[in-house]
């Protein structure tokens, strides 16, 4: 008896479906460059394999060396970012515990759902969307909650383009006994991120970003104290794959130097993972900090000279990630379509009450050059242009060269 299922159309070539290339420029992922993907493609091997036993060792060097610490619980998880923060509220809150959520956009409410279905009591510390995390309001909410375990908080927030003040909310957290708790996805890379100097104690990323590397895997690093944490929970972990206590069976060598299966590690694209974390520690973090800056110089001046207008604070943008608004009249799709079809540009739309008011322009890891940012302004203004909204682009164009040569004059 025949039980295949007939397959009425064939599968096409993939190169029939996808494009050859795009530019990447919205809020991840980025561009990743030739060497990663051709590191990616390397043949794969096993996952318990000694010489990948070895790179892994290496990817947790590497990203020790990103996220600026010596924390031994430094390693990736084999997911995207979104699992990087339930692997650190997974593992740190039990039903119960009181953790405050200081949040001013989509990914600290995230951090919020992730603390009530752990059956966590949920303290909110609401921000405006476009406003920093205010520290003087969060040690108002450690006062008032003594018992706290957790402080959680976005250090760069992807919905809204700013940048909050790690070092003092860490600060705070330890002057109150609590943990500190910090998603660091977008700014890893592309704004100083200094685990040991801020004293964070959980700290998660995502490989898609500043990193450019291939979207899937989440680093994390965790503090000696958030560590003593974990191994004294009172309840299992509620997640089997994200279980602490079993990952790092996988990831570091027990006493007797024999590590435990845990789970089929995505091999190629920790190979992707490593060579992005070695293109990292060759340009320097203070040069890539820099390089992510410098862009975002040269954007800002040619997006106002285009005529638009950016609703964050200039203090508290992140660079890596432009806010930009969108002028009355036009529409978000339009422009967002004419820019993919015309010029394979790909920026991103606004999220929450900012969907359909705003664009959010990355300049990210391999998608932050200067190529890209006139090309940016470049097809942008020709966008607007033909949906009704006039601006010079020449004006733009010379504004943001103009910016980037002055920027570089005074590095």
């Amino acid at each position: 008896m025949n039980n295949s299922v007939t397959v009425e159309n064939k599968l096409v070539d993939l190169k029939a479906i996808l494009p050859e290339k795009r530019i990447l420029m919205g809020p991840g992922p980025s561009n990743v460059s030739a060497r990663v993907l051709a590191a990616s493609a390397m043949a794969t091997i096993g996952h318990l394999d000694p010489a990948f036993l070895a790179l892994m060792e290496e990817i947790k060097t590497g990203l020790r060396y990103a996220f600026q610490t010596k924390n031994t619980l430094t390693f990736p998880v084999s997911a995207p970012g979104s699992a990087g923060m339930e692997t650190c509220f997974t593992n740190l809150v039990e039903k119960g515990d009181k953790v405050i959520v200081a949040h001013n956009g989509v990914f600290g409410k995230r951090m919020c759902e992730n603390v009530e279905r752990l059956g966590g009591e949920l303290v909110e510390v609401a921000f405006a969307w476009g406003e920093a995390v205010e520290p003087a309001k969060v040690e108002q909410a450690l006062t008032a909650h003594p018992d706290a375990k957790i402080l959680a908080f976005v250090h760069a927030e992807t919905s809204t383009g700013v940048l909050s003040d790690a070092a003092a909310l860490c600060a705070l957290a330890a002057k109150h006994d609590c943990l500190s708790l910090v998603d660091t996805v977008t700014s890893l890379g592309g704004v100083p991120v200094n685990v040991d100097a801020w004293g964070a104690d959980a700290v998660y990323s995502g490989t898609q970003k500043c990193l450019s590397s291939m979207p899937g895997i989440s680093p994390v690093s965790f503090s000696s104290k958030a560590a003593a944490v974990i191994k004294a929970r009172k309840t299992p972990v509620a997640s089997w794959f994200l279980d602490l206590s079993l990952v790092m069976n996988y990831w570091e060598a027990g006493a007797g130097g024999a590590r435990v299966y845990h789970h089929t590690a995505p091999v190629n694209a920790m190979y992707g993972l490593y060579e992005s974390l070695r293109s990292l520690q060759e340009e320097g973090l203070t040069a890539a900090h820099a390089r992510h800056a410098h862009m975002h110089i040269g954007l800002t001046a040619g997006l106002k000279a285009l005529g638009l207008t950016l609703p964050v604070a200039a203090q508290i943008r992140l660079p890596q990630l432009n806010v930009v608004s969108i002028p009355e009249g036009i529409k978000d799709t339009d422009i967002r379509r004419y820019l993919l079809k015309n010029f394979n540009l790909e920026i991103g739309a606004g999220l929450g009450p900012y969907a359909g008011k705003t664009w959010r322009i990355g300049l990210m890891g391999n998608s932050a050059t200067r190529e890209n940012v006139t090309l940016c302004l470049a097809a942008l203004g020709d966008a607007l242009n033909t949906h009704g909204f006039k601006c010079d682009t020449g004006k733009a164009l010379s504004a943001a060269l103009t910016a980037l040569k002055y920027s570089e004059t005074n590095e």
